[in-house]
């Protein structure tokens, strides 16, 4: 039997975990002059779409449990990003909403896509196609998952 399949540079998880972790290392001196973590720019890119949202839509939307978003959206309340508020009618459910600051900061992210892109090397062509690449595996292991865990 061949092993090469097993083979740690033959491993597709493998270079989507090491891209992944580079990428966001790019990130960083961009973020640290916004006072962000890579995590906390996500949250932003997703709320700067869609603001006003339950944890549980965004936790949904960034592919994050609780366990992980509660502590991140926390830390975002303490440094005035955003709050969090309870709502009335089901106290299980949890509201996000930008405060000014938080909206102030898209202004300032800005220029950070194409920084990264200029970064990478690849042209926008050919990082179009890779993320939308990406996105396609993504939503297919998501579903199989999904199906997986409902059995």
């Amino acid at each position: 039997m061949n092993d090469d399949i097993l083979k740690l540079d033959n491993q597709l998880c493998f270079s989507i975990y090491a891209c992944s972790k580079e990428i966001i290392r790019l990130y960083r001196p961009f973020l640290e002059k916004l006072e962000l973590t890579y995590t906390q720019y996500i949250a932003l890119l997703a709320l700067w779409e869609k603001d006003n949202v339950t944890v549980k839509e965004l936790g949904e939307r960034l592919y994050l449990d609780s366990g992980t978003l509660t502590p991140l959206l926390k830390k975002m309340e303490d440094n005035g990003i955003l709050t969090r508020e309870r709502q009335k009618d089901d106290e299980r459910k949890v509201l996000i909403k930008l405060t000014e600051a938080g909206r102030d900061l898209k202004q300032k992210a800005l220029q950070i896509p194409n920084s990264i892109l200029c970064s990478t090397n690849l042209s926008a062509e050919n990082a179009i196609c890779l993320r939308e690449d990406i996105k396609n595996l993504l939503k297919y292991i998501y579903s199989i998952n999904e199906t997986t865990s409902k059995k």
